[in-house]
């Protein structure tokens, strides 16, 4: 009772003091009321469990997304002109900068085959992240359903729980030559069936995360054939949009005739640029369903950092000054990281595994069932990638991450022995990256 807590508070002995105020503390604590419902499927971050250990064992990382090679002068140099505009460093239009929402729709408007409305038809947010968080929570309500392409970035379960909606997903399957991401395709039979009077939204990749899988036009085709049978919107994550390799060509199905209408299409300065840390994105699409992406975003984050949503302006400005040149960055970016793509490949074929040779995008696949690594003696109860990975970077310092963590349990049997690396990484990181691989088959 309050006159017994103040008794004992006030006597002399600080050790009973102490030990009443650890008490009533506890007490506290535990009458807090838990947490929503929604958040049951929430656990430990998987980017933050392999980060960990990757730091933890100081290993060279070529799991995770970021790249880790110097910003380009010219993207250096947008930041020290931004900067410098006083308006840059003050708050600005909840939804986009005009100047970067211009420079979108400047850039798009062509690869869209339309004129997009810079004010109405083109959002930005902090990072893809938010744009995809934005484009779920605009559209699901509790019980809802959308169809997901297996295996798929985690964020989008997470967004859906959040929600309380529901996550309908199908895999990519091997057709053929399981060696080549293009041969990774849908069973039609299985995707349609995925579709009920529940489904409110499609959401799929391309170039694809983690498969590297770039769709065809006709495969986009008969993708949206399926969503306006039933009626469902497409959001259509493409940040990887200008990491292409040999002689692929990205397509995007928000052009495609009586799709621009269904479709937000998501993209990021963070993969665009190679710099993942400015966390600006931005969502395209027509402008009844924009509209409900802001309602959302202004809510949640209210407006991205002005400063970085100049620099990035200026940096597609640039570029576009330099469009298709051998100078220009996104010429360099699909170049460069299919050389990296190349160099990983060579390394892990040399020691007997079997990459999955991309179509484009930062990530590649590579099974390892034929080193016949076994490590069911641990009993993690975790699956076999899981405890390669973690094996790979205690061990052998090599940090990459597990295909399991991108399926539903369905089907997470179809990446029993597949591991994800990134080849979005400087020279000094893919050598000694190859370095470390080729090492495994002497151990």
């Amino acid at each position: 009772s309050p006159s017994f807590i103040k008794a004992v508070v006030s006597t002399q002995s600080t050790g009973i003091t102490n030990n009443l105020r650890s008490v009533v503390t506890m007490k506290l604590e535990n009458s807090v009321p838990g947490p929503a419902h929604r958040l049951k499927n929430f656990g430990v971050n998987l980017w933050a469990e392999f980060s960990s250990l990757a730091k933890e064992h100081k290993a060279t990382n070529i799991g995770q997304g970021f790249p880790d090679f110097v910003v380009p002068e010219f993207l250096q140099e947008e930041v020290r002109k931004a900067v410098a505009i006083p308006s840059a460093n003050w708050y600005t239009r909840a939804q986009g900068h005009p100047r970067l929402v211009q420079e979108l729709a400047t850039e798009f408007s062509p690869l869209f085959n339309r004129n997009i409305d810079p004010m109405s038809e083109v959002m930005t947010a902090v990072g893809a992240y938010e744009a995809i968080y934005a484009a779920i929570t605009a559209f699901i309500n509790e019980g809802d359903e959308a169809v997901v392409i297996e295996p798929h970035f985690d964020c989008y379960a997470g967004d859906m729980d959040l929600c309380a909606g529901k996550l309908v997903r199908v895999p990519l399957r091997p057709s053929g030559d399981a060696k080549l991401a293009k041969n990774w395709t849908l069973d039609k039979d299985e995707f349609e069936a995925a579709f009920s009077d529940k489904t409110k939204l499609l959401i799929t990749t391309t170039p694809h995360n983690p498969i590297g899988k770039i769709f065809t036009k006709e495969e986009l085709e008969y993708i949206g054939g399926v969503c306006k049978k039933h009626n469902v919107i497409v959001v259509s994550d493409e940040v990887y949009e200008r990491v292409v390799f040999d002689d692929n060509e990205h397509s995007r199905i928000g052009s495609l005739p009586g799709m621009w209408e269904r479709t937000l299409t998501i993209g990021s300065a963070g993969k665009t640029f190679s710099v993942t840390g400015w966390k600006i994105g931005w969502a395209l699409g027509p402008a009844n369903l924009i509209s409900q992406l802001q309602h959302v975003s202004s809510c949640s984050t209210f407006t991205a950092p002005t400063l970085l949503q100049e620099a990035v302006a200026g940096a597609f400005h640039h570029e576009r000054n330099l469009a298709k040149s051998e100078v220009g960055y996104f010429s360099w970016l699909s170049t460069t990281l299919q050389k990296n793509c190349r160099m990983l490949a060579d390394a892990f074929s040399d020691i007997g595994c079997e990459p999955v040779w991309p179509d484009g995008g930062y990530f590649m696949l590579v099974d390892t069932a034929n080193m016949g690594w076994e490590f069911s003696e641990l009993k993690t109860g975790r699956c076999y990638d899981v405890d390669c990975v973690k094996w790979l970077t205690r061990e052998f310092k090599l940090a990459t991450i597990p295909i399991s963590v991108f399926y539903g349990d369905k089907n997470r049997h179809l990446a029993a022995k597949y591991i994800r690396v990134c080849c979005a990484k400087s020279d000094e990181t893919i050598v000694k990256a190859c370095e470390i691989i080729r090492s495994l088959k002497k151990n």
